[in-house]
């Protein structure tokens, strides 16, 4: 592990006068997955999307791999490393898991055309599909290749959204509720796609997520938000432990 490789401070948000988002600093370190947690209306995803340019703070600054991002769009932040899955499963209609794969890589490795491609009928090349290959393999989805993916159950959806930001060969990972929806075992299959993912591809994660035991399984820091205001961080351990969080955000008495 090495120094840090997204570094917010001060980072605020307001909506007509509310507060969402209050000073809030957060660091990622190279290759370390940290979690962001705290109840409904925390302004976790705003905070995901002040970091990854889909909106732009009132106030703060972000630095990703040693450069100031602050004015750069999301396209941009996308090619300097960051990829991100949201809470709502997007997936393209009339789409192979193999299409949404090669979609992505399109993007990355150039600009236009990209949906026209494939919907046309263009050939991917044998470089294109061995790229994609290894990311089926990785997150367990060749024999869903061929498969629409609109006619996979929602675990394995969010796996092909997990594929499909891999494709773009980030430096750090945003994921938004990845388990969101999903039952006990499809959220036991993400998790170990994502310790995959991190052994194998040694990428730095951010996860939202509300699944507890899913983020004292896989997360190292957790920052805890509420009210738009940075509750507390540190591993993850402690601060589960910590009376204040247990109160705000696992519903314990005081």
């Amino acid at each position: 592990m090495t120094g840090a490789l997204l570094t917010a401070t001060g980072v605020t948000k307001r909506y007509a006068g509310i507060v969402a988002l209050a000073k809030v600093d957060l660091e990622v370190r190279a290759g370390e997955l940290v979690s962001v947690i705290g109840p409904n209306g925390a302004g976790k995803s705003t905070l995901f999307d002040c970091l990854t340019g889909v909106q732009r703070p009132d106030s703060g600054n972000v630095v990703f791999d040693g450069r100031d991002v602050d004015r750069m769009r999301p396209a941009a932040r996308a090619r300097a490393g960051m990829a991100r899955t949201f809470q709502r499963i997007e997936l393209f209609g009339g789409m192979t898991v193999l299409d949404h794969l090669l979609v992505a890589d399109r993007a990355r490795t150039r600009r236009g055309g990209l949906f026209t491609d494939i919907l046309t009928g263009t050939k991917p090349s044998g470089v294109e599909l061995a790229r994609c290959r290894v990311v089926l393999r990785l997150l367990g989805l060749e024999e869903w290749a061929e498969r629409p993916a609109e006619s996979l159950s929602l675990g394995k959806g969010r796996l092909v959204e997990l594929a499909r930001a891999l494709m773009c060969e980030p430096k750090l990972l945003f994921l938004d509720e990845p388990s969101s929806g999903l039952d006990r075992r499809e959220t036991d299959e993400m998790g170990e796609a994502l310790l995959r993912v991190q052994a194998e591809r040694g990428l730095a994660v951010l996860l939202i997520e509300h699944d507890v035991p899913l983020v004292q399984r896989l997360a190292e820091r957790i920052y805890v938000l509420d009210y738009g205001e940075l509750l507390a961080s540190g591993p993850t351990a402690k601060v589960l432990a910590d009376q204040k969080v247990r109160v705000a955000y696992l519903g314990a008495s005081s």
